[in-house]
Protein backbone atom coordinates (compact mmCIF):
# COMPACT_ATOMS: atom_id res chain seq x y z
CA UNK A 1 0.00 0.00 0.00
CA UNK A 2 2.85 2.39 0.83
CA UNK A 3 4.49 2.03 -2.58
CA UNK A 4 1.13 2.65 -4.26
CA UNK A 5 0.68 5.92 -2.36
CA UNK A 6 4.22 6.95 -3.22
CA UNK A 7 3.61 6.16 -6.90
CA UNK A 8 0.35 8.16 -6.85
CA UNK A 9 2.11 11.16 -5.24
CA UNK A 10 4.94 10.91 -7.80
CA UNK A 11 2.40 10.81 -10.63
CA UNK A 12 0.59 13.85 -9.24
CA UNK A 13 3.88 15.78 -8.98
CA UNK A 14 4.76 14.82 -12.58
CA UNK A 15 1.35 15.97 -13.85
CA UNK A 16 1.64 19.22 -11.92
CA UNK A 17 5.12 19.84 -13.32
CA UNK A 18 3.92 19.08 -16.84
CA UNK A 19 0.97 21.48 -16.44
CA UNK A 20 3.23 24.26 -15.18
CA UNK A 21 5.69 23.67 -18.03
CA UNK A 22 2.89 23.69 -20.59
CA UNK A 23 1.42 26.91 -19.15
CA UNK A 24 4.87 28.50 -19.16
CA UNK A 25 5.52 27.62 -22.81
CA UNK A 26 1.96 28.41 -23.90
CA UNK A 27 2.28 31.90 -22.44
CA UNK A 28 5.26 32.60 -24.69
CA UNK A 29 4.69 30.37 -27.77
CA UNK A 30 1.48 29.30 -29.62
CA UNK A 31 1.62 25.79 -28.13
CA UNK A 32 -2.14 25.27 -27.76
CA UNK A 33 -2.75 26.40 -31.34
CA UNK A 34 -0.03 24.00 -32.49
CA UNK A 35 -1.83 21.14 -30.81
CA UNK A 36 -4.72 21.64 -33.22
CA UNK A 37 -2.33 21.48 -36.16
CA UNK A 38 -1.06 18.12 -34.95
CA UNK A 39 -4.56 16.70 -35.48
CA UNK A 40 -5.02 18.30 -38.91
CA UNK A 41 -6.44 15.83 -41.44
CA UNK A 42 -4.51 14.94 -44.58
CA UNK A 43 -6.49 13.15 -47.34
CA UNK A 44 -4.98 9.85 -48.41
CA UNK A 45 -4.41 9.22 -52.13
CA UNK A 46 -1.36 8.11 -54.10
CA UNK A 47 -1.39 11.23 -56.30
CA UNK A 48 -0.85 13.42 -53.23
CA UNK A 49 2.53 11.74 -52.63
CA UNK A 50 4.09 13.46 -55.65
CA UNK A 51 4.61 16.69 -53.74
CA UNK A 52 6.12 14.77 -50.83
CA UNK A 53 8.56 13.02 -53.18
CA UNK A 54 9.67 16.44 -54.44
CA UNK A 55 10.08 17.67 -50.86
CA UNK A 56 12.15 14.69 -49.73
CA UNK A 57 14.30 14.79 -52.86
CA UNK A 58 15.01 18.40 -51.96
CA UNK A 59 16.04 17.29 -48.46
CA UNK A 60 18.46 14.76 -49.97
CA UNK A 61 19.80 17.51 -52.24
CA UNK A 62 20.49 19.75 -49.24
CA UNK A 63 22.20 16.99 -47.26
CA UNK A 64 24.42 15.78 -50.08
CA UNK A 65 25.08 19.33 -51.28
CA UNK A 66 26.42 20.39 -47.88
CA UNK A 67 28.77 17.40 -47.94
CA UNK A 68 30.02 18.18 -51.45
CA UNK A 69 30.83 21.80 -50.58
CA UNK A 70 33.51 20.51 -48.19
CA UNK A 71 35.54 19.10 -51.10
CA UNK A 72 34.66 21.12 -54.21
CA UNK A 73 36.86 24.05 -55.28
CA UNK A 74 34.91 26.55 -57.44
CA UNK A 75 37.92 27.93 -59.29
CA UNK A 76 38.90 28.13 -62.96
CA UNK A 77 42.58 28.38 -62.13
CA UNK A 78 44.54 26.06 -64.42
CA UNK A 79 46.24 23.10 -62.70
CA UNK A 80 47.89 19.84 -63.77
CA UNK A 81 46.10 16.69 -62.68
CA UNK A 82 48.06 14.12 -60.63
CA UNK A 83 45.19 12.16 -59.08
CA UNK A 84 44.13 8.53 -59.12
CA UNK A 85 42.47 8.56 -62.55
CA UNK A 86 45.53 7.75 -64.65
CA UNK A 87 44.02 8.38 -68.15
CA UNK A 88 43.98 12.11 -67.29
CA UNK A 89 47.35 12.19 -65.50
CA UNK A 90 49.38 15.24 -66.51
CA UNK A 91 46.43 16.90 -68.31
CA UNK A 92 45.85 20.62 -67.74
CA UNK A 93 42.42 21.42 -66.35
CA UNK A 94 40.60 23.82 -64.06
CA UNK A 95 40.70 23.40 -60.28
CA UNK A 96 36.92 22.84 -60.37
CA UNK A 97 37.26 19.85 -62.67
CA UNK A 98 40.21 18.50 -60.67
CA UNK A 99 38.29 18.67 -57.40
CA UNK A 100 35.33 16.88 -59.01
CA UNK A 101 37.68 14.08 -60.10
CA UNK A 102 39.11 13.94 -56.57
CA UNK A 103 35.60 13.63 -55.13
CA UNK A 104 34.85 10.81 -57.56
CA UNK A 105 38.07 8.79 -57.11
CA UNK A 106 40.02 9.91 -54.03
CA UNK A 107 37.38 10.84 -51.40
CA UNK A 108 35.88 7.84 -49.63
CA UNK A 109 32.23 7.55 -50.70
CA UNK A 110 32.60 10.65 -52.85
CA UNK A 111 31.29 9.15 -56.08
CA UNK A 112 28.23 7.74 -54.31
CA UNK A 113 27.38 11.11 -52.73
CA UNK A 114 27.97 12.99 -55.98
CA UNK A 115 25.70 10.65 -57.89
CA UNK A 116 23.07 10.83 -55.12
CA UNK A 117 23.13 14.60 -55.51
CA UNK A 118 22.68 14.33 -59.27
CA UNK A 119 19.94 11.70 -59.10
CA UNK A 120 18.11 13.68 -56.40
CA UNK A 121 18.16 16.73 -58.68
CA UNK A 122 16.65 14.72 -61.54
CA UNK A 123 13.93 13.24 -59.31
CA UNK A 124 13.28 16.62 -57.67
CA UNK A 125 12.52 18.31 -60.96
CA UNK A 126 10.53 15.33 -62.26
CA UNK A 127 8.41 15.23 -59.09
CA UNK A 128 7.71 18.98 -59.28
CA UNK A 129 6.72 18.66 -62.93
CA UNK A 130 4.37 15.72 -62.38
CA UNK A 131 2.99 17.36 -59.23
CA UNK A 132 2.14 20.49 -61.25
CA UNK A 133 0.44 18.29 -63.85
CA UNK A 134 -1.63 16.62 -61.13
CA UNK A 135 -2.70 20.02 -59.81
CA UNK A 136 -3.52 21.23 -63.33
CA UNK A 137 -5.58 18.23 -64.43
CA UNK A 138 -7.54 18.07 -61.14
CA UNK A 139 -8.23 21.82 -61.02
CA UNK A 140 -6.45 22.25 -57.68
CA UNK A 141 -5.11 25.63 -58.86
CA UNK A 142 -8.52 27.31 -58.61
CA UNK A 143 -9.72 29.61 -55.85
CA UNK A 144 -8.46 29.83 -53.14
CA UNK A 145 -5.16 28.23 -54.26
CA UNK A 146 -4.08 30.57 -57.05
CA UNK A 147 -1.15 31.89 -54.99
CA UNK A 148 0.06 28.38 -54.24
CA UNK A 149 -0.04 27.61 -57.99
CA UNK A 150 2.11 30.69 -58.66
CA UNK A 151 4.54 29.55 -55.96
CA UNK A 152 4.70 26.06 -57.50
CA UNK A 153 5.46 27.41 -60.97
CA UNK A 154 8.15 29.68 -59.47
CA UNK A 155 9.64 26.70 -57.64
CA UNK A 156 9.83 24.81 -60.93
CA UNK A 157 11.53 27.76 -62.62
CA UNK A 158 14.06 28.17 -59.80
CA UNK A 159 14.69 24.41 -59.77
CA UNK A 160 15.51 24.56 -63.49
CA UNK A 161 18.00 27.36 -62.86
CA UNK A 162 19.45 25.53 -59.86
CA UNK A 163 19.85 22.32 -61.86
CA UNK A 164 21.59 24.07 -64.73
CA UNK A 165 23.95 25.89 -62.34
CA UNK A 166 24.92 22.65 -60.58
CA UNK A 167 25.24 20.79 -63.88
CA UNK A 168 27.76 23.43 -65.08
CA UNK A 169 30.01 23.49 -62.01
CA UNK A 170 32.32 20.49 -62.80
CA UNK A 171 33.69 22.37 -65.87
CA UNK A 172 33.88 19.18 -67.93
CA UNK A 173 33.48 19.12 -71.70
CA UNK A 174 29.74 18.37 -71.57
CA UNK A 175 28.83 21.11 -69.08
CA UNK A 176 31.16 23.55 -70.84
CA UNK A 177 29.27 22.91 -74.08
CA UNK A 178 26.08 23.78 -72.23
CA UNK A 179 27.63 27.03 -71.01
CA UNK A 180 28.65 27.83 -74.57
CA UNK A 181 25.04 27.38 -75.68
CA UNK A 182 23.90 29.56 -72.77
CA UNK A 183 26.28 32.29 -73.90
CA UNK A 184 24.86 32.08 -77.42
CA UNK A 185 21.37 32.50 -75.98
CA UNK A 186 22.50 35.60 -74.08
CA UNK A 187 24.04 37.07 -77.24
CA UNK A 188 20.77 36.56 -79.14
CA UNK A 189 18.96 39.09 -76.94
CA UNK A 190 18.64 42.28 -79.00
CA UNK A 191 20.77 45.30 -78.04
CA UNK A 192 21.70 44.18 -74.50
CA UNK A 193 22.85 40.62 -75.29
CA UNK A 194 26.57 41.39 -75.36
CA UNK A 195 26.35 43.27 -72.08
CA UNK A 196 24.48 40.37 -70.43
CA UNK A 197 27.16 37.93 -71.63
CA UNK A 198 30.03 40.12 -70.41
CA UNK A 199 28.37 40.54 -67.03
CA UNK A 200 27.71 36.80 -66.59
CA UNK A 201 31.13 35.57 -67.72
CA UNK A 202 33.20 38.49 -66.48
CA UNK A 203 34.57 39.19 -69.97
CA UNK A 204 35.01 37.12 -73.10
CA UNK A 205 33.85 33.50 -73.00
CA UNK A 206 34.76 31.43 -71.07
CA UNK A 207 36.42 33.95 -68.73
CA UNK A 208 37.54 33.26 -65.17
CA UNK A 209 34.43 34.18 -63.19
CA UNK A 210 31.55 32.01 -64.40
CA UNK A 211 32.22 28.97 -62.15
CA UNK A 212 32.60 31.00 -58.90
CA UNK A 213 29.46 32.97 -59.77
CA UNK A 214 27.45 29.86 -60.55
CA UNK A 215 28.73 28.30 -57.33
CA UNK A 216 27.45 31.25 -55.29
CA UNK A 217 24.06 30.98 -57.00
CA UNK A 218 23.98 27.21 -56.57
CA UNK A 219 24.77 26.98 -52.86
CA UNK A 220 23.38 30.28 -51.51
CA UNK A 221 20.88 32.34 -53.48
CA UNK A 222 18.83 29.71 -55.32
CA UNK A 223 18.64 27.18 -52.43
CA UNK A 224 17.64 30.00 -50.09
CA UNK A 225 14.83 31.06 -52.41
CA UNK A 226 13.74 27.45 -52.88
CA UNK A 227 13.70 26.80 -49.14
CA UNK A 228 11.73 29.98 -48.47
CA UNK A 229 9.13 29.22 -51.15
CA UNK A 230 8.78 25.59 -50.04
CA UNK A 231 8.09 26.86 -46.51
CA UNK A 232 5.46 29.32 -47.72
CA UNK A 233 3.95 26.60 -49.92
CA UNK A 234 3.59 24.20 -46.96
CA UNK A 235 2.13 26.96 -44.76
CA UNK A 236 -0.52 27.65 -47.39
CA UNK A 237 -1.31 23.94 -47.68
CA UNK A 238 -1.92 23.90 -43.91
CA UNK A 239 -3.94 27.10 -43.96
CA UNK A 240 -6.11 26.39 -47.02
CA UNK A 241 -6.40 22.63 -46.24
CA UNK A 242 -5.57 19.90 -48.71
CA UNK A 243 -7.74 19.10 -51.71
CA UNK A 244 -9.45 15.71 -51.73
CA UNK A 245 -11.28 13.39 -54.10
CA UNK A 246 -15.04 13.19 -53.92
CA UNK A 247 -16.56 10.51 -51.72
CA UNK A 248 -19.12 9.93 -49.03
CA UNK A 249 -18.56 12.35 -46.18
CA UNK A 250 -16.23 14.55 -48.23
CA UNK A 251 -17.52 18.01 -49.07
CA UNK A 252 -16.22 21.43 -50.05
CA UNK A 253 -16.25 22.38 -46.36
CA UNK A 254 -14.21 19.59 -44.72
CA UNK A 255 -11.10 17.46 -45.13
CA UNK A 256 -11.24 13.71 -44.46
CA UNK A 257 -8.03 11.79 -43.97
CA UNK A 258 -5.26 10.80 -41.60
CA UNK A 259 -4.43 13.09 -38.66
CA UNK A 260 -0.99 14.62 -38.95
CA UNK A 261 0.21 12.87 -35.77
CA UNK A 262 0.74 9.99 -35.60
CA UNK A 263 -0.66 8.37 -38.78
CA UNK A 264 0.36 10.88 -41.46
CA UNK A 265 3.72 11.61 -39.83
CA UNK A 266 4.53 7.89 -39.71
CA UNK A 267 3.57 7.19 -43.34
CA UNK A 268 5.27 10.36 -44.59
CA UNK A 269 8.42 9.53 -42.64
CA UNK A 270 8.41 6.08 -44.20
CA UNK A 271 8.13 7.69 -47.63
CA UNK A 272 11.18 9.83 -46.88
CA UNK A 273 13.30 6.77 -46.11
CA UNK A 274 11.98 5.06 -49.23
CA UNK A 275 12.98 8.06 -51.38
CA UNK A 276 16.38 8.16 -49.67
CA UNK A 277 16.85 4.43 -50.22
CA UNK A 278 15.81 4.47 -53.88
CA UNK A 279 18.14 7.40 -54.60
CA UNK A 280 20.97 5.58 -52.86
CA UNK A 281 20.27 2.42 -54.86
CA UNK A 282 20.18 4.36 -58.13
CA UNK A 283 23.44 6.07 -57.24
CA UNK A 284 25.09 2.73 -56.55
CA UNK A 285 23.96 0.83 -59.66
CA UNK A 286 23.08 3.45 -62.31
CA UNK A 287 25.92 5.70 -63.39
CA UNK A 288 25.09 9.32 -64.16
CA UNK A 289 27.24 12.19 -65.44
CA UNK A 290 30.64 10.38 -65.73
CA UNK A 291 32.66 13.59 -66.10
CA UNK A 292 35.97 11.66 -66.37
CA UNK A 293 34.78 10.22 -69.69
CA UNK A 294 34.20 13.68 -71.13
CA UNK A 295 37.47 15.30 -70.13
CA UNK A 296 38.08 18.94 -69.13
CA UNK A 297 36.40 21.72 -71.05
CA UNK A 298 38.18 23.31 -73.99
CA UNK A 299 36.57 26.18 -75.89
CA UNK A 300 37.65 24.73 -79.25
CA UNK A 301 36.16 21.25 -78.66
CA UNK A 302 32.55 20.03 -78.58
CA UNK A 303 31.68 16.56 -77.33
CA UNK A 304 30.00 14.30 -79.88
CA UNK A 305 26.42 13.33 -79.14
CA UNK A 306 26.24 15.68 -76.16
CA UNK A 307 22.85 15.69 -74.43
CA UNK A 308 21.77 17.86 -71.49
CA UNK A 309 19.76 16.63 -68.52
CA UNK A 310 16.15 15.93 -69.42
CA UNK A 311 14.70 19.07 -67.84
CA UNK A 312 16.47 21.37 -70.36
CA UNK A 313 16.28 18.88 -73.23
CA UNK A 314 13.23 20.66 -74.68
CA UNK A 315 15.34 23.83 -75.14
CA UNK A 316 17.97 21.80 -76.99
CA UNK A 317 15.25 20.41 -79.26
CA UNK A 318 13.71 23.81 -79.95
CA UNK A 319 17.13 25.18 -80.94
CA UNK A 320 17.55 22.35 -83.45
CA UNK A 321 14.12 22.78 -85.04
CA UNK A 322 14.05 26.51 -85.85
CA UNK A 323 15.50 27.28 -89.31
CA UNK A 324 18.54 29.61 -89.52
CA UNK A 325 16.56 32.86 -89.68
CA UNK A 326 18.40 36.15 -89.19
CA UNK A 327 17.37 39.79 -89.66
CA UNK A 328 19.60 42.87 -89.68
CA UNK A 329 18.02 46.06 -88.33
CA UNK A 330 19.99 49.31 -87.95
CA UNK A 331 23.26 47.42 -87.84
CA UNK A 332 21.99 44.88 -85.27
CA UNK A 333 21.54 41.21 -86.21
CA UNK A 334 18.50 39.47 -84.78
CA UNK A 335 19.20 35.72 -84.50
CA UNK A 336 15.65 34.36 -84.68
CA UNK A 337 16.92 30.79 -84.73
CA UNK A 338 18.19 31.30 -81.16
CA UNK A 339 15.98 34.09 -79.81
CA UNK A 340 12.66 32.39 -80.61
CA UNK A 341 13.35 28.89 -79.24
CA UNK A 342 15.56 29.78 -76.26
CA UNK A 343 14.17 33.13 -75.05
CA UNK A 344 10.68 33.68 -76.45
CA UNK A 345 9.43 30.08 -76.11
CA UNK A 346 10.37 29.66 -72.39
CA UNK A 347 9.04 33.14 -71.68
CA UNK A 348 5.69 32.33 -73.30
CA UNK A 349 5.58 28.94 -71.55
CA UNK A 350 5.95 30.35 -68.05
CA UNK A 351 3.73 33.35 -68.82
CA UNK A 352 0.94 30.93 -69.77
CA UNK A 353 1.54 28.85 -66.63
CA UNK A 354 1.37 31.93 -64.41
CA UNK A 355 -1.75 33.32 -66.11
CA UNK A 356 -3.76 30.11 -66.60
CA UNK A 357 -5.76 30.07 -63.31
CA UNK A 358 -6.94 33.61 -63.90
CA UNK A 359 -7.59 33.02 -67.61
CA UNK A 360 -9.75 29.96 -66.90
CA UNK A 361 -11.67 31.84 -64.23
CA UNK A 362 -12.31 34.69 -66.68
CA UNK A 363 -13.43 32.36 -69.49
CA UNK A 364 -15.67 30.11 -67.36
CA UNK A 365 -16.88 32.76 -64.92
CA UNK A 366 -16.29 30.31 -62.06
CA UNK A 367 -15.40 32.30 -58.94
CA UNK A 368 -16.45 29.73 -56.34
CA UNK A 369 -14.06 28.07 -53.89
CA UNK A 370 -13.11 24.50 -54.79
CA UNK A 371 -11.71 21.92 -52.38
CA UNK A 372 -12.72 18.73 -54.22
CA UNK A 373 -10.49 17.49 -57.04
CA UNK A 374 -11.87 17.43 -60.57
CA UNK A 375 -11.68 14.33 -62.71
CA UNK A 376 -9.83 15.19 -65.93
CA UNK A 377 -12.67 13.68 -68.01
CA UNK A 378 -15.12 16.20 -66.55
CA UNK A 379 -13.18 19.13 -68.08
CA UNK A 380 -12.38 18.06 -71.66
CA UNK A 381 -11.01 21.41 -72.82
CA UNK A 382 -8.60 21.82 -69.92
CA UNK A 383 -7.47 18.21 -70.20
CA UNK A 384 -7.04 18.57 -73.96
CA UNK A 385 -4.89 21.66 -73.52
CA UNK A 386 -2.73 19.85 -70.98
CA UNK A 387 -2.22 16.81 -73.22
CA UNK A 388 -1.43 19.10 -76.17
CA UNK A 389 1.24 20.85 -74.09
CA UNK A 390 2.72 17.48 -73.06
CA UNK A 391 2.86 16.42 -76.71
CA UNK A 392 4.72 19.66 -77.56
CA UNK A 393 7.22 18.92 -74.82
CA UNK A 394 7.65 15.33 -76.02
CA UNK A 395 8.37 16.44 -79.59
CA UNK A 396 10.95 19.00 -78.44
CA UNK A 397 12.60 16.52 -76.07
CA UNK A 398 12.91 13.92 -78.86
CA UNK A 399 14.18 16.59 -81.27
CA UNK A 400 16.99 17.36 -78.82
CA UNK A 401 18.46 13.98 -79.74
CA UNK A 402 17.73 14.03 -83.46
CA UNK A 403 21.37 13.32 -84.33
CA UNK A 404 21.52 10.27 -82.08
CA UNK A 405 18.14 8.98 -83.34
CA UNK A 406 19.24 9.48 -86.94
CA UNK A 407 22.49 7.61 -86.30
CA UNK A 408 20.82 4.75 -84.43
CA UNK A 409 18.14 4.17 -87.10
CA UNK A 410 20.19 5.25 -90.17
CA UNK A 411 17.82 8.11 -90.98
CA UNK A 412 18.68 11.43 -92.58
CA UNK A 413 19.06 14.16 -89.94
CA UNK A 414 17.46 16.71 -92.25
CA UNK A 415 14.46 14.48 -92.93
CA UNK A 416 14.06 13.72 -89.22
CA UNK A 417 14.24 17.44 -88.40
CA UNK A 418 11.38 18.14 -90.82
CA UNK A 419 9.37 15.32 -89.26
CA UNK A 420 9.81 16.94 -85.85
CA UNK A 421 8.93 20.40 -87.22
CA UNK A 422 5.68 19.15 -88.72
CA UNK A 423 4.92 17.09 -85.60
CA UNK A 424 5.41 20.15 -83.39
CA UNK A 425 2.67 21.96 -85.32
CA UNK A 426 0.27 19.09 -86.02
CA UNK A 427 0.58 16.70 -83.06
CA UNK A 428 -0.67 19.13 -80.33
CA UNK A 429 -3.81 19.87 -82.37
CA UNK A 430 -4.51 16.17 -82.89
CA UNK A 431 -3.79 15.46 -79.20
CA UNK A 432 -6.26 18.15 -78.15
CA UNK A 433 -9.05 16.88 -80.40
CA UNK A 434 -8.57 13.21 -79.50
CA UNK A 435 -8.28 13.92 -75.76
CA UNK A 436 -11.41 16.06 -75.71
CA UNK A 437 -13.36 13.35 -77.52
CA UNK A 438 -12.05 10.62 -75.19
CA UNK A 439 -12.99 12.69 -72.12
CA UNK A 440 -16.52 13.16 -73.40
CA UNK A 441 -16.83 9.46 -74.20
CA UNK A 442 -15.65 8.51 -70.71
CA UNK A 443 -18.15 10.87 -69.12
CA UNK A 444 -20.95 9.42 -71.26
CA UNK A 445 -19.88 5.94 -70.18
CA UNK A 446 -20.10 7.04 -66.53
CA UNK A 447 -23.59 8.42 -67.17
CA UNK A 448 -24.58 5.09 -68.70
CA UNK A 449 -23.24 3.20 -65.69
CA UNK A 450 -25.18 5.44 -63.35
CA UNK A 451 -28.48 5.05 -65.19
CA UNK A 452 -28.24 1.43 -66.35
CA UNK A 453 -25.72 -0.12 -63.95
CA UNK A 454 -22.41 -1.89 -64.43
CA UNK A 455 -22.01 -4.28 -67.36
CA UNK A 456 -21.65 -7.91 -66.29
CA UNK A 457 -20.67 -9.39 -69.67
CA UNK A 458 -23.61 -11.82 -69.50
CA UNK A 459 -26.04 -11.95 -72.43
CA UNK A 460 -29.55 -13.33 -72.34
CA UNK A 461 -32.10 -13.92 -75.06
CA UNK A 462 -35.39 -12.10 -74.89
CA UNK A 463 -38.81 -13.52 -75.76
CA UNK A 464 -38.70 -11.61 -79.04
CA UNK A 465 -35.51 -13.44 -80.05
CA UNK A 466 -33.11 -10.56 -79.42
CA UNK A 467 -30.25 -10.35 -77.00
CA UNK A 468 -29.63 -7.98 -74.11
CA UNK A 469 -26.81 -7.62 -71.59
CA UNK A 470 -27.46 -7.92 -67.92
CA UNK A 471 -26.43 -4.98 -65.74
CA UNK A 472 -25.87 -4.76 -62.01
CA UNK A 473 -26.66 -1.56 -60.12
CA UNK A 474 -23.71 0.39 -58.78
CA UNK A 475 -23.02 0.38 -55.07
CA UNK A 476 -24.00 3.47 -53.11
CA UNK A 477 -20.43 4.76 -52.79
CA UNK A 478 -19.85 4.81 -56.57
CA UNK A 479 -23.27 6.33 -57.19
CA UNK A 480 -22.48 9.05 -54.67
CA UNK A 481 -19.12 9.80 -56.31
CA UNK A 482 -20.62 10.01 -59.80
CA UNK A 483 -23.38 12.31 -58.56
CA UNK A 484 -20.70 14.50 -56.95
CA UNK A 485 -19.27 15.10 -60.42
CA UNK A 486 -22.57 16.35 -61.80
CA UNK A 487 -23.97 13.11 -63.24
CA UNK A 488 -27.61 12.20 -62.63
CA UNK A 489 -29.42 8.89 -62.50
CA UNK A 490 -32.48 8.03 -64.58
CA UNK A 491 -34.79 9.25 -61.85
CA UNK A 492 -32.84 12.50 -61.38
CA UNK A 493 -31.85 13.66 -64.84
CA UNK A 494 -33.91 16.17 -66.82
CA UNK A 495 -35.78 14.76 -69.83
CA UNK A 496 -34.39 15.46 -73.28
CA UNK A 497 -36.18 17.51 -75.95
CA UNK A 498 -37.23 14.33 -77.79
CA UNK A 499 -38.68 12.84 -74.61
CA UNK A 500 -40.62 16.06 -73.91
CA UNK A 501 -42.08 15.98 -77.45
CA UNK A 502 -43.20 12.39 -76.94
Amino acid sequence: MLWRRRRARAGARARHAAERTTDYIDGRLPLSEGGGLLRKAFPDHWSFLLGEIALYSFVVLLLTGVWLTLFFHPSMTEVVYHGSYTPLAGVRMSAAYESTLDISFDVRGGLLIRQMHHWAALVFLAAIGVHLLRIFFTGAFRRPREVNWLIGVTLFLLALAEGFAGYSLPDDLLSGTGLRIAQGIMLSIPVVGTYVSFFAFGGEFPGEEIIPRLYALHILLLPGLLLALVTVHLILVFYLKHTQWAGRGRTERNAVGKPMVPQFAASSGGLFFMVFGVLTLLSGVAQTNPIWAYGPYRADVVSTGSQPDWYVGFLEGSLRLVPPWETTVAGHTLMWNVLLPAVVLPGVLFAVLYAYPFAERWVTGDREEHHLCDRPRDHPVRTGLGVAAISCYGVLLAAGGNDIIAYAFSISVNALTWVFRISFLVLPLLAFMVTRRVCRALREADQERLTEGEETGELRQTLAGGYEERHEPLDEERRYVLRSYGLRGEEEREPSAEELER
